[in-house]
């Protein structure tokens, strides 16, 4: 056991900093070291004990996947963060070839986010996290290729210089008697350097015995980018997950800059980002008045009603049909979304539409709050793009009372009523007035310009083509 404890110390630092990243190569070490030499019987317990931690990239996707399918995961928030953390865990255990490293992650990346978006195509958050992934890994492996040009630019530099002093020595010196001396065949023969015949063989033999040396050095380069581009793939990934975690803080804190002393604020269906929002607004001894609709047929706006009036706000509710005629006291209309596409269009909770035509109409300003994790690259018209999903029709009417509108009296028992439930919300850019994000407040127009920070042309499809 002495002589595994600074071993399985090591085991325990990495499996507290990131153990998704670093116990796939603690086992592989330590099977290493079982080839090579009999450790004792506790090593051996501690590699089950390893391999059994940890988690399996197919178990870990296939748990997901199946959450996703069930619904079982609501938030495009908590979602996102998801998303991103299973992906940092198939970074972190891919293998990757000596060549072409990126493209080997790009292409696990959207094999899986394939998979991702086809199991809930409506939560297009998975879709935006697996796209800004593959944008992280495009660009750090164009960083490390323009590290290494630069490098070889320098080395070459300095290899001119240094790296070959005889036939530099003997060149100056030819080359000052050529200028001393009137030109002539005499002298071209007598001004050839002495040593120049040796330096050159002493070039040519150092540089066929590195040969081999260098093949060594290459394959060693590469497996060292390799390490690189992971290990700054996974740093930019937590990153963006700790950007997804603070999204809340970060919109909350340009409340103070868009709600004044007295005003009446309205909002429909329950947001977290939203909630952060007004209640950063009332810690900012802003005194302000919001009126909730109460975003039939599920109601969050009770909810949302119930946690305002908790954190101390003045709320009124009222039902989605009074909407028209409470807006003209309204001084802005704050809302959450869903996505926010590429035309500055909004995915929205139902009824968002009819509040915006409305806030038009009487010239109130529509404020659209929007983590950049919800920022879509897609179009609406894209056929990737789902807008919608409908919901049970329990919702609306109870199974009960719609067994009464069966039509027994044909023998076939088809219903005589429809319930259409739909979730969501189109509301066009047309109407929307700012978008208020974690980076700062945006037009509907300047979406454009964040999603080519954000994302690569080539990833705005995930359907990989099929080779030919």
């Amino acid at each position: 056991m002495r002589g595994f404890s600074p071993t399985l110390m090591d085991f325990l630092m990495v499996f507290v900093v990131e153990p998704t990243y670093f116990l796939c190569g603690f086992v592989i070490s330590l099977r290493r070291r079982t080839r090579t030499q009999q450790l004792p019987l506790c090593s051996a317990y501690y590699q089950v004990v390893c391999i059994a931690i940890m988690p399996d990239t197919h178990a870990l996707v296939n748990d997901f996947l199946n959450k996703l399918k069930k619904r079982k995961i609501e938030g495009s928030k908590t979602i996102a963060k998801l998303t991103a953390e299973l992906l940092r865990s198939v970074i972190s255990q891919q293998r990757l070839p000596n060549t072409n490293q990126a493209g080997a992650l790009i292409h696990a990346i959207k094999t899986i986010g394939e998979q991702l978006t086809a199991a809930n195509p409506v939560e297009v958050a998975v879709g935006n996290i697996v796209r800004r992934v593959l944008h992280i890994i495009r660009e750090e492996d164009v960083s490390l290729t323009t590290a290494s040009i630069g490098g070889l630019n320098l080395q070459g530099l300095s290899d001119d210089e240094d790296d070959n002093p005889l036939v530099s020595a003997a060149s100056a010196a030819a080359a000052a008697r050529i200028t001393l001396r009137p030109p002539s065949l005499q002298t071209l023969i007598e001004d050839i350097p002495p040593h120049s015949a040796a330096a050159a063989v002493a070039v040519h033999h150092s540089s066929s015995s590195a040969g081999d040396s260098e093949d060594k050095t290459k394959s060693t380069d590469k497996s060292s980018r390799s390490r690189k581009l992971k290990h700054n793939v996974i740093e930019a990934v937590n990153e963006l997950i700790q950007d997804i975690a603070t999204c809340h803080e970060l919109i909350a804190e340009q409340a103070v800059e868009h709600i004044h002393h007295n005003e009446v604020i309205l909002t429909l269906g329950s947001s977290g980002t939203v909630i952060e929002f007004l209640c950063a607004a009332k810690e900012k001894k802003r005194s302000f008045r919001v009126f909730v609709a109460e975003g039939a047929p599920r109601y969050q706006g009770h909810t949302l009603a119930k946690e305002l009036v908790a954190r101390g706000l003045q709320t009124t509710v009222i039902t989605d049909s009074a909407v028209f005629a409470m807006i003209s006291r309204v001084n802005m209309v704050i809302v959450g979304a869903h996505a926010v596409m590429a035309n500055g269009g909004v995915i929205a909770p139902v009824g968002l539409n009819m509040v915006a035509l409305a806030a038009q109409r009487h010239a109130v300003p529509f404020v659209v709050l929007a983590g950049i994790h919800k920022l879509c690259p897609l179009y609406p018209h894209n056929p990737e793009v789902l807008l919608n999903e409908l919901k049970s029709p329990s919702e609306l009417l109870n199974f009960g009372e719609m067994s009464d509108c069966m039509d027994f009296g044909t023998g076939t028992g088809s219903p005589l009523l429809h319930v259409v439930n739909p979730a969501f919300d189109y509301v066009p850019p047309k109407l929307v007035s700012l978008f208020i994000t974690d980076t700062g407040g945006h037009n509907p127009s300047y979406m454009y310009r964040l999603i080519a920070d954000y994302y690569s042309a080539d990833d705005l499809v995930l359907q990989q083509r099929p080779t030919s």
